[in-house]
């Protein structure tokens, strides 16, 4: 039995959801969103709440079980509040700036990198602090794992992106070593 599946999700005023089958779709002031929820599962909305239950009994049933409700959760806090990560740029002339639909990092390559930002997803950027934000969690956290992958921070001097707070462990150089020695 899922611990995290039994829990029903409240469903906040101004939120309204829909369950067609497979397929569920939650709107709130912030956008609509849906999921395809796996087979193994089944879901209803009833009184301001959406059930999560298996359908079927099988060894991964309770892990769908509560991934799917994880997710669902996400959906309706994601249309009320939404999602935003941070990250930096740390790097004498490392810099970001938007054109348009796309994101232009200056990593110290020989060229800039050009990012598509997907829909749905506002990217904003303040001096050395890019911001991402929208209401599908998944999708904030894969485009910015994605600006991250172009120069993650190196273990000398902690160049590179890295998210707000990210605690990037530094190694000593060769001369310390030797000097230490």
């Amino acid at each position: 039995m899922s611990r995290i599946g039994k829990k029903p999700i409240l469903i906040p005023a101004g939120v309204e959801a829909r369950a067609e089958g497979k397929k569920i779709s939650i709107k709130g002031p912030k956008g609509e969103i849906s999921h395809q929820v796996r087979p193994e599962i089944k879901v209803e909305v009833k009184e301001n709440q959406i059930f999560i239950s298996p359908e079927t009994k099988t060894k991964l049933t309770s892990a769908f079980w509560g991934m799917d409700r994880a997710i669902i959760a996400n959906m309706v806090k994601g249309v009320v509040s939404g999602f935003e990560k941070k990250l930096e740029i740390q790097g004498i002339g490392f810099k970001a700036a938007l054109e348009g639909e796309k994101i232009v990092l200056s990593m110290g390559f020989t060229h800039p990198v050009k990012l598509q930002i997907p829909a749905g997803i506002k990217v904003t950027v303040e001096k050395n602090i890019i911001t991402v934000s929208g209401i599908d969690r998944e999708l904030v956290g894969q485009v910015s794992a994605n600006i991250r992958k172009v120069k993650p921070p190196e273990p000398y001097k902690g160049k590179g992106i890295r998210y707000v707070g990210e605690f990037v462990r530094k190694k000593m150089g060769k001369k310390v070593v030797s000097a230490a020695a």
